[in-house]
């Protein structure tokens, strides 16, 4: 596998992905994260493009299998800032990754993505929804800690914070 920058010809690709995604996760007890707004809409993966922040998954044979977005810096995500019943490990700069999926194709997509990010930088936050067991399951095996609650602009929900230095 390997990682590479979305492109606008991976587009219709990633959308695929995140249907299937939605669709994985509401079987599997997580039915609001992505699927009760149809989360992420183009317009997003369009401006992940355009900001060069999106990226893809390519297995050995160059299809894509896998999406997400990455950012780094120094308190570069507006919802991290507040962060309830916790507080984050280091005030560091770190990187964030955002609507990671796969297609289901092969095991340890969401994995090799997540090492990437963290190779990059070295300190990765993420969040993910309470009944998103399957993610908070890897992330622990990956060795992220969880750090508190934090809350996103795409809805209400609280979503558990995690990280990893």
């Amino acid at each position: 596998m390997k990682i590479r920058k979305t492109e606008e010809v991976d587009i219709a690709r990633v959308m695929e992905i995140y249907a299937y995604a939605r669709k994985f996760m509401a079987e599997h007890g997580n039915p609001k994260q992505w699927g009760a707004t149809n989360w992420p809409p183009e317009r997003v993966i369009r401006e992940d493009v355009r900001t060069g922040n999106g990226y893809v998954c390519e297995n050995d044979d160059g299809e894509v299998i896998g999406t997400f977005f990455y950012i780094a810096g120094k308190d570069i995500e507006p919802c991290y800032r507040e962060i309830f019943d916790g507080k984050w490990l280091d005030d560091s700069p770190y990187g964030v990754v955002h609507r990671i999926a796969a297609d289901g194709s092969q095991k340890g997509i969401g994995s090799f993505c997540l090492n990437w990010a963290y190779e990059q930088c070295g300190h990765i936050r993420i969040d993910t929804h309470g009944d998103n067991y399957v993610m908070q399951g890897m992330l622990k095996k990956l060795g992220f800690i969880h750090c508190g609650t934090v809350y996103v602009e795409e809805d209400n929900d609280p979503r558990l914070a995690f990280e990893k230095i």
